[in-house]
């Protein structure tokens, strides 16, 4: 199975919201620790993965709503 990573974060919280907001869809995800910065005080940054074939329902869910700038 091919994991394409679609989101990453300086805060491992905000990768397991999304990871969360997938859940309720019924889309595989997983979140990987990708840096140091829970050493340095800042949290620990993370990487949000789906499987290949969600990778485009997964960034439309994850997406702000028609008319926002994020």
């Amino acid at each position: 199975m091919c994991w394409i990573t679609i989101k990453t974060t300086k805060a491992r919280w905000e990768a397991e919201l999304m990871e969360q907001v997938l859940a309720s869809h019924d889309i595989p995800s997983r979140v990987l620790d990708i840096g140091l910065g829970v050493y340095f005080g800042q949290g620990s940054q993370a990487a949000l993965q789906v499987r290949s074939k969600d990778q485009w329902t997964a960034l439309l869910l994850l997406s702000p709503p028609e008319g926002e700038e994020g």
